[in-house]
């Protein structure tokens, strides 16, 4: 019987190839297992890091978007989905984000998030018809996010994506020679096989993790929302978040905590007007004023000065 096209598609993939460094993992004893799996997980920030350039481009997209008033919306199937929604799902409250504003759509739906929905991403159309049900136009950034590069309901939502006049982005785990989608940015870093062939959840689900923390956190912060390296723009909508808050301003002003609950509870607990108030002597009306004229960006607030930042 002769190969189907799929069969030989999926023979060809990076991430379907065997590994040669675990071919005896069957019946190797606990920690000879473990400390294969950990030193083909050290490959994983390497192959990242080859691919910061187009990182790069990536969040310049992305925090081009929001500006205009567009949203980032990841879509993927199976384990590339599921990391999409985690990582828009954490925003918000990190953030103070809208829950509009980075949004994840699987293949299968709601569902698929908590029981595999494998037949799912095996249809183009359903990802241009999940990207219209969330009314996806310019200046919204799409972001596929797919191991293998191939899955249909991925390439489907990107290609749709990009006939509507949306930037597109796409996460693989596929070598760059092999990408063959027209999109903005592609960012393809190639981890090698998996320690079980084709379980993707693996080192490509981690390389595939570490490149989202790196698109969202970056647009955030360049987004006026971290000052120094913490986070400003929280919200309290937690007992953790709300101490957070005021372990935030009593590290940055050296008040005390006391005076810290205090001046969050004269802002409605907006961090960043409380560090400005504090730190310029000003009123909590002058720190407003002086956050809009440095774009949200609390280190030129400080100073009173207009800051427009670049991408």
């Amino acid at each position: 019987m002769q190969e189907s096209k799929l069969f030989a598609e999926l023979k060809a993939l990076a991430t379907e190839q065997r590994n040669p460094h675990s071919v005896r993992i069957d019946t190797a004893p606990v920690r000879e297992i473990l400390e294969i799996i950990n030193t083909e997980d050290h490959l994983v920030p390497i192959a990242v890091r080859r691919e910061l350039p187009y990182v790069e481009r990536a969040v310049h997209l992305i925090v081009d978007g929001f500006r205009r008033g567009g949203r980032l919306i990841y879509v993927g199937a199976g384990t590339s989905g599921r990391l999409g929604i985690l990582d828009a799902t954490e925003i918000p409250p990190t953030y103070g984000a809208p829950p509009e504003m980075v949004q994840g759509l699987i293949a299968g739906g709601r569902e698929a998030v908590f029981r595999s929905q494998e037949g799912a991403e095996d249809r183009e159309e359903d990802g241009a018809r999940d990207l219209d049900a969330l009314g996806v136009a310019p200046p919204d950034v799409v972001c596929g996010i797919a191991a293998s590069r191939r899955t249909p309901y991925v390439v489907g939502a990107v290609k749709h994506a990009r006939a509507l006049g949306c930037r597109t982005l796409f996460v693989t785990c596929t070598p760059r020679s092999e990408f063959t989608l027209d999109v903005d940015a592609a960012i393809c870093p190639v981890v090698g096989p998996e320690v079980v062939m084709g379980s993707t959840r693996m080192k490509s689900g981690t390389a595939q993790k570490l490149v989202l923390n790196m698109l969202t956190t970056a647009s955030m912060i360049r987004l006026g929302k971290v000052y120094e390296n913490m986070m400003v723009d929280l919200q309290m909508t937690s007992l953790k978040l709300v101490e957070r808050s005021k372990r935030t301003v009593m590290a940055v002003t050296g008040v005390d905590y006391a005076e810290a609950s205090r001046v969050l509870a004269e802002v409605d607990g907006h961090v960043k007007t409380a560090l400005v108030m504090i730190l310029a002597g000003v009123s909590a009306e002058e720190a407003r004023e002086r956050l809009t004229r440095a774009s949200g960006f609390v280190r030129p607030a400080l100073s009173g000065e207009t800051y427009v930042p670049d991408a």
